[in-house]
């Protein structure tokens, strides 16, 4: 027969404690440890943002070095930006005072194509609007996109014949939709929607937002290929422009890519239920804007104080003849 005798229990009943101790102090050594995490994981998620939209916007020009697309479409910066020239085929940009009209080179070329393809279709000269500050970044006013030089505000309106620059700067949007009954205005034709095609149809575009009853209008013509139409987004306002978003282009490590698009063309219930909640864009006056500051990647700073490249007279040129 075996047992444990009182001295036996003593002991073990010490060794017992002396491990609940220690078990106690590891969990106390553990707690600490998670909690100085947490506590070093707040002060990184709370740490100050980078240099104020003011200072983005006031940047003179592009910096030097290769052009990268850095950081999030809403949380970013342009590296080695070009300008698109003011006029060219098929199209020609507003409110050049602004200072929005730059983009990663990728953006430029775009949307030089789809003014050809505009001008070759016989829609129209179609309306440039804000691209992206010299350097990216936050705007002061207006978007909180627009920051990595992959951006492109395109209104809809094709009524308009070339016009100088003067003339341009006080344009006014038509509003193609009708948010009583949920659907386009009478003012929406087929050439509109031609145009979001071509502009979708794009191997560049990544995606494309309208106002949702622009998306019902696109849906419910007759296309021949509807897989397009995929790229073509529901979301708020965007009810007299489109806003173009092209992928991350190669050569820019840092850039952030949006989430994979779910399959099929996007006209179903989805669709419904953006139509059911939209509403009329808010348009806050600048002056009363206030500005974004998202936490921008740390290589954004060093942008902002580059150098300025001066952009050569070809790009800077008036008139676009090829």
């Amino acid at each position: 027969m075996t047992g444990i005798g009182r001295g036996g229990g003593r002991m073990m009943r010490r060794g017992l404690f002396g491990v609940a101790v220690a078990g106690a102090m590891a969990l106390t050594v553990m707690g600490a440890a998670a909690g100085a995490d947490a506590a070093t994981k707040a002060r990184k998620d709370k740490a100050p943002p980078g240099p104020s939209p003011i200072a983005w916007s006031t940047a003179s020009g592009p910096s030097g070095g290769p052009a990268q697309a850095i950081g999030g479409y809403a949380s970013g910066c342009l590296a080695g930006g070009v300008p698109l020239a003011g006029e060219g085929t098929g199209y020609q940009v507003i409110r050049l005072s602004r200072h929005r009209n730059y983009g990663h080179p990728v953006l430029v070329d775009y949307l030089r194509d789809f003014g050809r393809k505009v001008a070759g279709a016989g829609l129209g000269t179609a309306l440039i609007a804000d691209m992206a500050q010299p350097r990216g970044g936050p705007m002061r006013f207006g978007h909180a996109s627009h920051q990595s030089g992959l951006d492109a505000d395109v209104w809809l309106r094709l009524d308009l014949p070339p016009m100088g620059r003067n003339a341009r700067e006080s344009l006014d949007e038509i509003k193609y939709v009708d948010y009583d009954r949920e659907q386009v205005t009478p003012q929406w034709s087929a050439k509109q929607s031609e145009m979001v095609r071509i502009a979708a149809s794009d191997l560049r575009v990544n995606r494309i937002f309208v106002n949702p009853a622009i998306k019902a209008a696109l849906c419910e013509r007759n296309w021949p290929d509807r897989a397009w139409l995929n790229k073509v987004r529901p979301w708020h306002g965007h009810d007299g422009h489109m806003h173009v978003r092209l992928d991350c282009p190669p050569g820019s490590p840092q850039c952030e890519p949006q989430r994979e698009l779910p399959p099929g063309d996007g006209c179903g219930e989805e669709l419904e239920s953006w139509l059911r909640k939209a509403v009329p864009a808010r348009e806050i006056p600048p002056e009363k804007a206030r500005p974004p500051s998202p936490r921008l990647p740390a290589a954004c700073t060093a942008v902002l104080r580059a150098g300025t490249r001066m952009a050569s007279a070809d790009v800077l040129r008036i008139g676009d003849n090829d």
